[in-house]
């Protein structure tokens, strides 16, 4: 990485670099573009990979903060950070020319901060409404309910974008229409059960063939990013156990470890031996469930009742473990909150062989079947170039060839202990990526294998002081959740409560390269490409 820092000093002689865990560095916003361009088209060690795009008030800034990774080396990462001193009409440059993913984050930024990009072909808001009143994460914002009051009418959808072009004559501010004047439309969602989730896509069609999809998002928006700067981090956790649900003693993990590397605090080895068969429970759980939701939704309901048998012997175990069966409620700051009961070591050495006898009966009984392959195979096609663009990770991302996982490249817990493959396919279509799932349980079956008679004695939970606070600075944590990456960063300015908290949701990349894979596909695939991508729309709405 000095090798980059040199060539950016280079490029850019006034350009700031800050100490801190990763490489930083501050550049204005007329020269973001072209260290953005440097850093994605260098040949060594391309910054191909756009991993967060996190918005900011800095009080006398406002701006965003890139983490940028090579899809060559996931390892590698550099923090690019930008600002406007402009609150009122603020305005930075897009990067959705080089990063696909960054067209929903970057509307994203501005619902939530009110910052437009410069070039970005649709800035309508995302997850809000056009007409909402102010821009929530502001730390100005004024939150009174009367402002914004819950409206019981009925709106038209307007199918027309925003926008803000660079041209030879300066800026231009203009509106352009989302789809065609005779296009055929029908809304997929948001009240549909094969979506996922309260997603809402509208859909272009030509005969029964898709030409287009616009992506509607923000039904069930919590305000969970901006709850948590009023809260202390231990009454945070219980937020990420309600993003992706089906992983959230994963996603409670990764936040409980960023916490504890900011704090210094050192996880008993009991304690990481727990989370770790658990996070692999919880993994086989998701999988499970993805499975079984991507089967009926290509008509087969046995199938979809066979994983959900599976699944129940899991949750079973979470529930005698901690009480909880979706919302597990195990990992704290320090450790878990519950030690393992009497048996637990014995109920989960008894599902192992179980699973495995039924990943076998699922691939006689499913995984062939003519009807299901001609739904499947050479459907739904994701390049691996366009998985980076569009930061798709997970078995979606590992399914067009990406090696992307974050317990082999950024181990965590006890990954770097244990022996695993990782799964990639390079066919590209929902095939591939319902396939990466079934052989990932089996990989999670080895990695509990390895670890659940070798469970140490000792402390399940280390002493923490009532109240923490986090030294000044910024930090990031990333896991390996069933969907893919999730991430976390806190910017604390050492108060027991953080300036800033972002949850990377690896179902917005899911789902913003949806257009893209059903573009030319039938409209009867279209719920079985969704199925594939398994994507939770809770993850998004955060």
């Amino acid at each position: 990485m000095e090798n980059i820092k040199q060539i950016i000093a280079d490029l850019l002689p006034e350009a700031v670099f800050e100490e801190k865990e990763k490489l930083t560095v501050i550049v204005e916003p007329t020269d973001l573009r072209r260290l953005i361009k440097i850093l994605h088209d260098n040949k060594d060690l391309p910054f191909d990979y756009l991993v967060y795009l996190i918005g900011m008030d800095w009080g006398e800034k406002l701006g965003v903060i890139y983490l940028l990774s090579s899809s060559t080396d996931t390892s590698k990462e550099i923090v690019i950070k930008t600002g406007t001193a402009d609150r009122e009409n603020p305005l930075l440059y897009t990067v959705t020319d080089f990063y696909e993913t960054a067209h929903l984050n970057e509307r994203e930024v501005y619902a939530m901060y009110g910052i437009r990009f410069i070039n970005n072909p649709d800035m309508r808001r995302f997850l809000l409404n056009d007409d909402w009143v102010g821009f929530p994460m502001r730390k100005d914002y004024d939150g009174d309910p009367a402002i914004n009051p819950v409206s019981v009418e009925s709106k038209d959808i307007i199918d027309t974008a925003p926008r803000i072009m660079e041209t030879p004559e300066g800026l231009k501010e203009e509106i352009v229409n989302v789809f065609e004047p005779d296009d055929y439309l029908i809304n997929i969602g948001p009240q549909h059960p094969s979506t996922h989730g309260v997603m809402h896509f509208r859909t272009a069609l030509n005969g029964e063939v898709v030409k287009k999809i616009d992506i509607h998002s923000g039904y069930i928006h919590r305000g969970i990013e901006k709850l948590s700067e009023s809260l202390m981090y231990p009454q945070i956790l219980h937020f990420t156990d309600r993003l992706d649900y089906l992983s959230a003693n994963i996603n409670r993990h990764a936040l409980c470890m960023c916490v504890e590397k900011a704090a210094g605090i050192e996880v008993p080895v009991r304690a990481q031996y727990i989370r770790t068969i658990m996070d692999e429970l919880n993994r086989i759980s998701s999988h499970l469930l993805a499975w079984s939701a991507q089967t009926n939704d290509l008509g087969a309901t046995t199938a979809f009742i066979y994983g959900m048998r599976e699944r129940e012997m899991i949750l079973d175990i979470f529930d005698k473990t901690c009480g909880g069966r979706l919302i597990i409620n195990q990992n704290v700051i320090g450790g878990v909150m519950f030690d393992i009961y009497a048996d637990f070591q014995k109920d989960v050495k008894a599902f192992i062989p179980y699973m495995r006898e039924k990943l076998k009966e699922y691939d006689r009984f499913f995984s062939h079947n003519v009807i299901a392959l001609g739904r499947m195979v050479k459907i739904g096609m994701l390049s691996k170039e366009d998985a980076i663009s569009y930061s798709v990770t997970g078995p979606a991302g590992r399914a067009s060839g990406w090696a992307c996982d974050v317990r082999k490249y950024q181990p965590y817990a006890l990954y770097d202990q244990v022996e695993f493959k990782e799964i990639i396919r390079t066919e590209s279509d929902s095939y591939a990526r319902y396939m990466n799932r079934l052989d990932e349980i089996e990989e999670s079956l080895k990695i509990i294998e390895q670890l659940i008679d070798n469970i140490p004695e000792g402390e399940h939970l280390a002493k923490t002081k009532a109240i923490i606070r986090l030294p000044e600075g910024e930090y990031f944590q990333g896991v390996e959740a069933g969907k893919g990456l999730f991430g976390v960063y806190i910017e604390s300015r050492g108060d027991k409560t953080p300036y800033r908290v972002k949850f990377r949701s690896p179902s917005l990349s899911l789902v913003s390269v949806m257009p893209l894979i059903c573009k030319n596909e039938k409209i009867s695939d279209f719920i079985g490409i969704g199925g594939s991508m398994d994507y939770v729309i809770p993850d998004i709405d955060r």
